[in-house]
């Protein structure tokens, strides 16, 4: 232990000798290299923030401790929106600059006590409706939070960190928020301490950083009706879910459509392939009445599936577009593709896509005699299915095109499907089965059929179905089903057969 201590002191002895002349060589912010994502852009507006913030949002409550970011999002108006921070040596503090295209505003001394985010950023009043103290809450806000597209006609990619740093020798950090883009103010990971029950949260941006920025104390206030409720009244989730029809939100983007060229600009350029997997992990559910299984829709093309949807004023509805990418990963047209629906049903809460995959179960004819009422998705990258094929994406978790399923007070949504990978659902609910209660016995086909409308832009659609064979057999109540294996695919421990 006392070697370990002594080594320790030995480095940060050497580490402060050698801070004078790496700190000499660092850069300062109006000094550095214009590569950021906003270099070229013209000159901000005179509101280069909105804070928004839905009516009403509700958390869940374990042991006092409740989670919740408020739905408190800053969207960057006109042009990006870059704090550049550094330390000229360890010796002084973090000096930091609003970094924009008509000059540099510094903030305040002592914005940044450490490279982890704006000190003091938000400040917090929540008061219980039931009458008792208020809380007063004051809160450091990183700007480099999960971001999202908020506007069609934004740019397609922020180029953006997606972290604030921790490590008390850094030197200097980027905060930013891409234009037309939204980033969260307040971390989930630390909760509230709120009993279940009613509050008015009154969420107030530091004046200090409002006038910095040129936003009115009007600009700068958000007013939330925040309901608490115990763990398993919110069935365990963390996210915020929709309150009654009429807390919902009604404030939301303006109404814009996509920029540049409808359709696809490169006719032979890339684009994604949908296919499926033929059906598995079949089984019945116990009382037999149910047939269930497991499906996957993948992509074997050479471009990731993007679909983006944009919330429509005062509505829980989203108008979906498909965008397309050159090999170069630069977005080169659109598609309207239909729309995403907010799903408040307790075991989603989610926003679904419509019209990407269809269940059916066929007769030996092949013809449909049932349908899983399962026909909407939140699209994820959960299986690799074939990372050999053309530009397969072997690492798709990424801040560029990262899937997003999101909560009741997102104002976009992006769902992904990258090249190479597959989005599996299984079927243990009796609305996303098959009922097979009127159904004789025989060989029936379970058909996994992507983009069943055709709504969605691919490269080939003769490969978009694949047909598993079974067979009932049993009376009711004790129904059984046989499936035969498919080539020397074993699927024991993947959800079984029966």
């Amino acid at each position: 232990m006392i070697r370990s201590i002594s080594r320790a002191l030995a480095l940060l002895a050497s580490l402060a000798l050698a801070v004078p002349a790496a700190a000499a060589a660092l850069p300062s912010a109006a000094a550095a290299p214009d590569h950021r994502p906003g270099s070229d852009r013209a000159a901000e507006t005179t509101a280069p923030l909105t804070l928004w913030a839905p009516k009403a949002v509700t958390a869940f409550a374990y042991k006092q401790r409740t989670w919740t970011d408020l739905g408190l999002r800053l969207i960057a108006e006109g042009a990006p929106f870059e704090i550049w921070s550094h330390r000229p040596s360890y010796d002084e503090p973090i000096q930091s600059v609003w970094h924009r295209a008509g000059g540099d505003v510094a903030l305040p001394a002592g914005s940044m006590s450490s490279f982890s985010g704006l000190d003091g950023f938000l400040s917090l009043k929540i008061t219980p409706k039931r009458g008792g103290a208020a809380l007063g809450l004051v809160r450091k806000a990183c700007l480099n939070g999960w971001s999202e597209r908020v506007r069609p006609d934004a740019p397609a990619r922020s180029g953006y960190p997606q972290g604030c740093w921790y490590n008390p020798y850094s030197l200097g950090s980027v905060q930013g928020i891409q234009e037309g883009w939204a980033s969260p103010i307040l971390s989930q990971g630390r909760p509230f301490r709120l009993s279940p029950g009613k509050y008015t949260v009154v969420a107030t941006i530091a004046p200090k950083y409002a006038a910095a920025f040129g936003m009115t104390p009007a600009e700068s206030t958000r007013t939330v009706q925040l309901t608490v409720t115990a763990e398993e009244d919110s069935g365990g989730e963390g996210r915020m879910t929709a309150g009654r029809q009429s807390d919902r939100p009604v404030d939301a983007p303006a109404a814009h459509r996509p920029t540049g060229p409808r359709g696809r600009a490169d006719e032979g350029g890339p684009a994604p392939d949908l296919r499926s997997l033929p059906a598995w992990g079949i089984n019945l559910s116990k009382n037999t009445n149910y047939l269930r299984f497991s499906a996957t829709v993948w992509n074997a093309g050479n471009s990731p599936l993007v679909v983006d949807g944009f919330r429509r004023d005062g509505e829980d509805e989203m108008d979906a577009y498909q965008y397309f990418f050159d090999a170069a990963g630069n977005q080169t047209g659109y598609q309207p593709v239909g729309h995403l629906h907010w799903d408040a049903k307790p075991s989603h809460q989610h926003w679904h896509f419509e019209d990407f995959a269809r269940y059916s179960l066929l007769n030996a004819d092949k013809v449909e005699t049932a349908r899983s009422k399962k026909e909407a998705f939140c699209l994820a990258n959960t299986d690799a299915v074939d990372l050999t094929v053309l530009d397969a994406d072997w690492n798709p978790e990424n801040t560029d095109l990262s899937t997003s399923c999101g909560d009741y007070s997102s104002l976009s949504i992006r769902e992904v499907l990258a090249a190479g990978w597959g989005d599996t659902y299984t079927q243990y609910r009796a609305g996303q089965s098959f009922d097979i209660r009127n159904l004789p016995n025989g060989t029936y086909y379970i058909a996994v059929t992507a983009n069943p409308e055709n709504n969605l832009v691919e490269s080939a659609t003769d490969n978009n179905q694949a047909l598993r064979r079974i067979v009932l057999g049993g009376r009711p109540g004790h129904r059984t089903v046989k499936v035969p294996q498919i080539g020397i695919i074993e699927e024991e421990g993947y959800g079984g057969q029966g």
